[in-house]
């Protein structure tokens, strides 16, 4: 736990806010005095303080840290980029994923055409298809992103499309 101002250090919350930091501050056991100025200052610039500690009120108290390194996550995501946050790591994991199954798939396709396919691979092989199709049509969105040469993802308003579906006007 961070200290408070009962020991005589600020939590990191109340360093980056240059105020004493009380006994009952919702900050102190989250925002520890070392790294969590550093931490809580995403937070302030993307959330503000007031609505940070309004959030963690709410909360009951045994998901608080969980939601404190939640908000801490997404700040420092929108921080990197303010459009999408940390959904452009999601599409980038999801994309991942898809080609991963291309693939599995296309090593699957080599082993049967070499010979070296088991009879029972070539029911594995329909019930795995069956299954990677329904799994990639259950996702609950479209997304299109394309990689630069360095291998991160750039995202392009235009590329991104929305999770589920949206009625005409609802934007």
């Amino acid at each position: 736990m961070a200290s408070s101002g009962v020991t005589g250090s600020p939590c990191g919350a109340c360093k980056f806010l240059r105020r004493k930091c009380a006994a009952e501050c919702v900050f102190a056991p989250y925002f520890c005095a070392e790294d969590g100025a550093s931490q809580f200052a995403a937070i302030h610039k993307v959330f503000g303080a007031s609505n940070a500690a309004k959030l963690l009120q709410q909360v009951a108290p045994g998901d608080r840290s969980e939601a404190a390194a939640t908000v801490t996550y997404e700040a420092q995501a929108r921080m990197r980029d303010p459009v999408y946050g940390c959904v452009a790591h999601i599409f980038a994991l999801q994309q991942q994923v898809v080609a991963l199954q291309a693939q599995v798939a296309q090593a699957r396709t080599h082993l049967v055409a070499a010979g070296h396919g088991h009879p029972l691979l070539y029911q594995q092989q329909a019930a795995w298809q069956v299954a990677e199709t329904s799994t990639t049509q259950s996702s609950s969105g479209c997304y299109s992103a394309h990689r630069s040469d360095d291998g991160s993802s750039m995202h392009a308003p235009a590329e991104m499309y929305c999770f589920g579906e949206q009625e005409e006007g609802s934007y």
